[in-house]
């Protein structure tokens, strides 16, 4: 393994397969990010590096949000995961960089598979996207990808955006499934096999587009605007939201 380097924020970061001690774990904690342990990290990254067509329109998309955001000047990638955007994000060679990620063995993986010169222009940090170890008002921008459509309670999601908007100077960039789509009807189908079959649910979710827009200004931001991945079709959609002043 990887010595931790000199900008990640552990002093002494736990193997990639260690679990966090229940003290260490956040108020909020949701069973789904343990899953991400080495090979599962190293999976992870395998499948979307694989993904050559459906990753570089992401990755448009992502830009594009970015630009809508106001091409933040200091950026928080959470989750980052392998650094799958950590390349597009350092673009800009003048961008603050932060990547996070619970799992630690994401984190290792992206050390090791991303351009060194690209890493090195991030300071990583292992903490929950509840309990961001960042002081208020941060960043500019949190760019959350792939990770809100894992929480299926409005009070969760809740929390996570009152964090983000904690952290942020400005604003977030995040993604997740909405409803009035193709794909999401597929979706809500399968889950109902899966539920008359006594299947459990793979953790997740689609939400409902009005549903989430309020739970963004509950939280107290305004929406930018948002970037659908193949509108009609998918169930992808990308936010921009703003910190709402005091």
């Amino acid at each position: 393994m990887l010595d931790t380097p000199p900008h990640t924020s552990r002093t002494t970061a736990p193997t990639p397969s260690e679990d966090m001690s229940d003290q260490q774990k956040p108020a909020i904690h949701l069973s789904f990010s343990d899953k991400y342990t080495d090979t599962h990290s190293q999976e992870y990254f395998q499948k979307h590096n694989e993904k050559k067509l459906s990753d570089r329109m992401e990755h448009r998309m992502a830009a594009r949000a970015l630009a809508l955001a106001g091409n933040p000047a200091s950026v928080l990638d959470l989750p980052c995961g392998t650094g799958r955007f950590w390349s597009m994000l350092a673009e800009n060679p003048q961008r603050e960089l932060l990547a996070a990620d619970y799992s630690e063995a994401m984190l290792e993986v992206a050390r090791k598979v991303r351009d060194p010169a690209v890493v090195r222009r991030f300071r990583l940090l292992q903490c929950s996207a509840f309990e961001i170890t960042l002081p208020d008002d941060s960043v500019d921008c949190i760019f959350s990808i792939r990770l809100m459509h894992h929480i299926g309670e409005s009070a969760n999601r809740l929390a996570m955006l009152q964090e983000f908007r904690r952290v942020t100077r400005d604003t977030v960039v995040l993604s997740l499934w909405v409803d009035g789509n193709y794909k999401a009807w597929r979706r809500r189908r399968l889950e109902q096999k899966r539920q008359q079959n006594g299947e459990k649910s793979d953790n997740r979710f689609i939400v409902q587009r009005a549903q989430f827009e309020r739970e963004c200004r509950d939280a107290g931001f305004e929406i930018v605007g948002h970037l659908d991945f193949l509108p009609r079709l998918f169930m992808w959609r990308t936010y921009v939201l703003r910190k709402k002043a005091v």
